[in-house]
């Protein structure tokens, strides 16, 4: 058992290099095939003076613009295994320097979104089914589906507009106490949780009609026992999925949230870059949150393999076939 845990492991850290060169490649190529000159906006920052021409290609030969592209992601990659994501174009600071600085303030926000959706997800999903067709139910029904139906800068408009410029509760915007963080949390988790509560209500329906289910209760458990007990354990694999799914791509998906909140996060980093034809900066950026999310994914494999060891036993099967 052991040993095929290991095969499993093994194999899935294999699967994780050509992911992340793919990643590299493609941000790397979506940069350089991006309209605008990088070299001529890097000179042009203060907007008080239009670059000549002889600038222009000066700045292109010392940023290595005008080699080949192969040449340019070659070197980009050997930069990179040393540990040396480039300066940016735009500042001359260190990428790395710049995403670490940056990276806690995102960190924050993910980790208390990931945290206020799985509460959620799983709180009131046991909810809806131990009062199942009763009035707690549809009331949690509504609220997904109106939460579903609204996009995520929209909410975040609607939060500032009635908590913090109609009511005054709330900070717009900054990062100086846990107050500010209220309306970015619930904006960013917003959906997602809506889809949680849906599936784990959904999965532990599908169990609660199960024989086991129908064993305990004929032992005379209550309602709310038999859910969170007995059935939401073997109802939590399909949510795990949907959780660590929202978790790898998080921070990726906070990038409208940071700038409509104006958070100093990787996120508006991002957006910082990609205004100003930093590709660099951009590259940094894919790359970080792509190897975040493919390691999430791999730690939630196996997680689900551990609570679940058919999928390490069912894919070595088919492997050996």
């Amino acid at each position: 058992m052991k040993s095929s845990l290991g095969v499993y492991v093994l194999r899935r850290l294999a699967a994780l290099v050509p992911v992340l060169a793919g990643i590299s490649l493609i941000a790397f190529t979506l940069g350089v095939l991006a309209p605008g000159d990088p070299a001529e906006i890097a000179l042009n920052r203060s907007g008080l003076y239009s670059p000549t021409p002889e600038q222009i290609e000066q700045v292109r030969h010392e940023l290595g613009l005008d080699r080949p592209l192969a040449v340019q992601y070659g070197h980009w990659l050997q930069q990179l295994l040393q540990g040396d994501l480039g300066r940016s174009y735009s500042t001359g600071r260190p990428i790395a320097q710049e995403l670490l600085r940056r990276l806690p303030l995102t960190l924050k926000l993910a980790g208390s979104a990931f945290f206020l959706t799985c509460f959620t997800g799983l709180f009131f999903g046991t909810l809806s089914v131990v009062y199942h067709r009763r009035w707690p139910d549809r009331l949690i029904q509504l609220l997904v589906n109106l939460l579903l139906s609204f996009p995520g800068f929209w909410l975040a408009l609607l939060l500032i507009l009635v908590l913090a410029e109609n009511r005054s509760l709330l900070p717009t915007s900054g990062t100086g106490t846990l107050a500010h963080f209220v309306m970015p949390t619930l904006t960013l988790s917003a959906a997602t949780a809506a889809i949680a509560v849906r599936l784990t209500r959904a999965s532990l329906l599908q169990e609660m009609g199960k024989a086991y289910v129908l064993a305990a209760r004929a032992k005379g458990l209550n309602r709310l026992h038999l859910v969170a007990v007995n059935a939401l354990p073997n109802a939590f694999p399909p949510v795990l999925a949907l959780l660590g799914n929202y978790l790898g791509g998080i921070l990726g998906g906070s990038v409208v949230i940071e700038n409509i909140f104006a958070l100093p996060g990787i996120g508006s980093y991002a957006i910082e870059a990609i205004f100003t034809r930093d590709y660099p900066a951009l590259q940094g950026y894919v790359l970080l949150t792509g190897t975040f999310y493919v390691v999430v994914m791999l730690l939630v494999d196996l997680v689900a393999v551990m609570l679940n060891p058919r999928i390490r036993l069912g894919g070595a099967a088919s492997h050996e076939r």
